[in-house]
């Protein structure tokens, strides 16, 4: 017989070793650090976790629980029962238990959970008289009837809040804390008719049917639209499933000598090492974060319960020591005794991640490799941008003040719902959009996505709003009491009287807590400090260089000044659609002849060679991969009638004529059509005036001082021969030029076809170098159009048929195979031959390492990516000499 699967651990059982990828893929991020919490003797409450397979099993078998799972489940619900000395729905001694969702990355307030499992009409009046708290025993069944209504039954939250809203209008409080044990009392046969009303069936009062149900939903939560937006927006795992985390429940709402918190053990906004949190007295974990009451800092704590906040400093202490990274944990204080309910990773701003990782490596609790492993490359893109002109923030006043909640700098026209953000911004992808919300929820996460910032009326600094927003990297103002706003009337109101509409432009900026009326005026970012030093750490462990694809003088000195080692790609076809020369490539296509092509392409060389120059003195000294034409001939020539029209007078040929090279031209698959070296080796005058611009330009470039060193790349290159003919006219041309002997300069190929790839070692023979353009070689490889596979690509990728979009990260089982193929091939012919990538994959985290894994010499991405790439690459060297040691 074969061992049973085990899908359900207690939190003590798992071991020393629950901080492993093994473990957090198994159990969940969540459950993982609660067994790890346990282990290094944290105060949590006991409990076990139902790991993410039993969850994708679950949906397997068509949302049923797999075989086993229910008797494992009874299983470790005795042995939690036993630890506890009590026991589920037992009126004289009552187990109450939380249930909650948890994947293997943290999705704040994506998934569902319930608290305070187990309540019923018996033993609320059981816990009543354990506690000698009628009040916080009627609170927690109310709460639970609540939550689970919600969550389970699917009676909307806000018909809850309708009905507590009555009650404390009726005796004229404010707080749900206004309300005694005989009001609360009061409300449990409303919220048990309201779900008999909505649900058509009486609420549960059989523990074991709650537990089954909860788990059931947490599980159903791994695939409900905002999880599945989340994912997507992040590019998580579709197919990952979630744990379920029951643990014994804590009480905060027993009275003023109870509560419950959220902090971070340094601010995740700035970086500094601060105690950054909020609490509420008499209260339970979902009132903190929902931004419902207004918490208070966690430092002020110390007024309160001072011998609890000196035991919560000495938790801040060990959780830093023991995962050494930022932790954003949740505590409960219960009759004044702490504990900690979860702890993670902390989700952090660019600027917070870096400071982060500096200072705790100069207090020495971390090395310098661990420090750029601490910071997520992709979060450098905040670091990257404009922030506000401060002498145009000097001239103007806020029109509301908030918590800085995420910094950076946000311009954009105000919207009132996440619905429209979308909306307007798949419409027009260039829409500068704030969602102004009262208070966001986990709904607004694709309305969030849209916009640039994010502003609240409600909610503090661990809020929906802010943890996502840093999450991120939007500017977000949380807690603007100064606002009222009026969704349905599509407006928002200042204390001053001012009114703005929907639609009104509005500036945030989220470093400081303020929002502007109109447009403010942005400037470029400054770098240095921390940044610097990390980057500086980051290029001192990377073996890779890595270069910028940059096709004018402009976007080749950012770069530079972002640490590109050079240009992997520069597209001449970019120079071509000028006004100015426009007509002259034009002129080429409609030639009759050799003769009247060249004379047509003698017009262009003066324009590339003075692009090239601009672009060999930007980079002085630093290799400039330029690329021959690349694009078929069609994508210069119009394809509206009201164009072609215009165009047959503006060059006086006739209408007919010129219709008739846009048909001849005509392609079913111009991607797999006559482009790229085709061109050249059939019309091998236009890659013979791009040459001599090359070698021109560079001549006069290096007769000035300075040092061009120019790299010509033969695009779409399938075939040895084909490389071997451009080759021959470029070295023929170096002769006439007289940049032969003079110009160091190299030939290579972009390796797209996968044929190229599979005869690499014939092309690598006479290449001086090769260079992957991806996503030509994930076309032709996966099958895919590139412009029209969108259509099902994220379909895929929410069913787990790819785990990323293979035009965004490097597939690397099929495209990426076939990349390794290529390089030893490659090396097996011409052992020093480099070899590199070019397209926004060499900026994409996951294909740099992957690049890094399969010994690739460089990458080259946009300049805005260059630093990305740069502490990728970095990661991928450290995590590599990691595993040989």
């Amino acid at each position: 017989m074969s061992e049973k699967k085990q899908y359900v651990f207690l939190f003590d059982e798992v071991g020393e070793n629950a901080n492993t990828q093994e473990w957090i893929f198994r159990l969940g991020n969540k459950g993982a650090q609660l067994a790890e919490m346990t282990n290094a003797g944290l105060p949590v409450p006991q409990g076990f976790t139902i790991s993410t397979e039993g969850c994708n099993e679950f949906y397997e078998q068509g949302r049923k629980w797999p075989d086993g799972l229910e008797e494992q489940v009874g299983e470790k619900l005795k042995a939690l029962e036993k630890k506890t000395g009590k026991e589920l729905g037992n009126p004289e001694n009552p187990l109450f238990v939380s249930v909650r969702s948890g994947s293997y990355v943290s999705m704040p307030g994506m998934m569902d959970t319930v608290l305070n499992l187990g309540m019923n009409d018996k033993t609320v009046e059981g816990f009543a008289k354990l506690t000698k708290n009628e009040r916080g025993a009627w609170d927690s069944y109310r709460r639970f009837i609540t939550m689970f209504g919600d969550v389970v039954m699917d009676v909307k939250h806000a018909k809850f809040e309708e009905i507590l809203d009555r009650v404390k209008e009726e005796k004229g409080v404010e707080d749900d804390t206004g309300l005694d044990a005989e009001d609360l009392k009061a409300l449990v046969p409303k919220y048990k008719e309201l779900v008999r009303k909505e649900a058509g069936k009486d609420f549960p009062q059989d523990g074991w049917e709650q537990l089954k149900m909860s788990i059931d939903a947490v599980f159903g939560s791994w695939n409900n639209p905002r999880a599945i937006s989340y994912r997507r927006i992040n590019n998580l795992k579709g197919d990952a499933g979630t744990g379920v985390n029951v643990q014994a429940m804590v009480f905060g709402n027993m009275g003023e000598t109870s509560g419950t918190g959220v902090s971070f053990t340094r601010n995740p906004a700035t970086g500094e090492k601060e105690h950054y949190g909020e609490y509420l007295i008499n209260a339970q974990g979902e009132d903190v974060v929902a931004g419902i009451r207004t918490p208070k800092p966690v430092d002020s704590l110390k007024e309160v319960l001072p011998d609890v906040y000196g035991e919560l400093l000495e938790v801040y202490d060990k959780l830093e020591k023991h995962y050494k990274d930022l932790q954003d944990f949740e505590f409960t204080i219960e009759n004044k005794k702490l504990y900690v309910l979860q702890t993670r990773n902390g989700k952090r701003t660019a600027h917070a991640a870096v400071k982060i990782a500096v200072d705790m490596e100069e207090e020495g609790l971390i090395s310098k490799e661990r420090a750029v492993l601490n910071v997520k490359p992709e979060q450098l893109d905040q670091l990257l941008h404009k922030q506000f002109d401060q002498e145009a923030l000097k001239e103007v006043k806020a029109f509301a003040t908030g918590i800085n909640a995420s910094p950076g700098a946000a311009v954009g026209k105000i919207v009132f719902t996440a619905e429209k953000a979308k909306e307007m911004k798949d419409a027009n992808p260039k829409e500068k959009l704030i969602l102004v919300r009262v208070e966001t929820s986990p709904e607004d996460i694709e309305g969030m996505h849209a916009a640039q910032g994010i502003l609240t009326a409600r909610g503090g600094a661990t809020s929906h709003a802010a943890v996502v927003a840093r999450g991120m990297g939007k500017p977000c103002v949380a807690g603007a009491g100064g606002i009222s706003i009026n969704e349905k009337a599509g407006e928002m109101k200042t204390k001053s009287g001012e009114t703005f509409k929907e639609f009104d432009v509005i500036s945030l900026d989220g470093g400081i807590g303020q929002v502007f009326k109109g447009e403010i005026a942005l400037v470029e970012p400054e770098f240095g400090g921390d940044f610097a030093t990390l980057m500086g750490w980051a290029d001192s462990f990377r073996t890779m260089k890595v270069k910028t694809n940059a096709d004018n003088p402009k976007d080749a000195k950012l770069a530079r000044d972002f640490g590109a080692e050079g240009i992997g790609l520069c597209r001449t076809e970019h120079m071509f659609f000028e006004p100015e020369r426009i007509k002259a490539v034009r002129e080429m296509i409609l030639a009759e002849d050799e003769e009247g092509r060249r004379k047509a392409l003698d017009k262009i060389l003066p324009f590339q060679k003075e692009d090239f120059k601009g672009i060999f003195e930007a980079m002085d000294g630093l290799p400039v991969v330029i690329r021959l034409l690349d694009p078929p001939l069609h994508e210069f020539l119009p394809k509206e009638n009201k164009d072609i029209k215009e165009l047959a007078a503006e060059m006086s040929v006739s209408e007919e004529k010129l219709r008739a090279k846009i048909a001849e031209l005509h392609e079913f698959n111009p991607m797999l059509g006559f482009r790229g070296c085709r061109l050249g080796v059939v019309y091998p005058e236009i890659n013979e005036m791009q040459v001599k611009a090359i070698f021109e330009a560079t001549l006069e470039v290096q007769a000035a001082g300075k040092k061009p060193l120019p790299e010509i790349e033969v695009p779409l290159v399938g075939k040895r021969e084909e490389f071997l003919k451009i080759k021959a006219l470029a070295k023929k041309v170096a002769v006439e030029t007289g940049a032969e002997g003079k110009v160091d300069y190299r030939i290579g190929t972009m390796i797209e076809v996968p044929r190229a790839a599979l005869t690499a070692d014939e092309i690598a023979a006479e290449a001086d170098f090769l260079s992957f353009g991806t996503n030509d070689l994930t076309q032709m490889t996966c099958g895919f159009s590139r412009d029209d596979a969108g259509k099902f690509l994220v379909h895929y990728v929410q069913m787990g048929v790819y785990e990323m979009d293979p035009f965004q990260s490097i597939d690397q089982t099929g495209v990426g195979k076939l990349m390794k193929i290529c390089v030893e091939s490659a090396r097996k012919t011409n052992p020093k031959i480099e070899i590199g990538i070019c397209g926004e994959h060499g900026g994409e985290p996951k294909s740099v390492e992957f690049c890094h894994n399969i010994g690739l010499n460089d990458v080259s991405c946009s300049p805005f990516r260059v630093p990305i790439a740069r502490l990728a690459a970095a990661q991928a060297a450290i995590r590599e000499k990691q595993k040989k040691e």
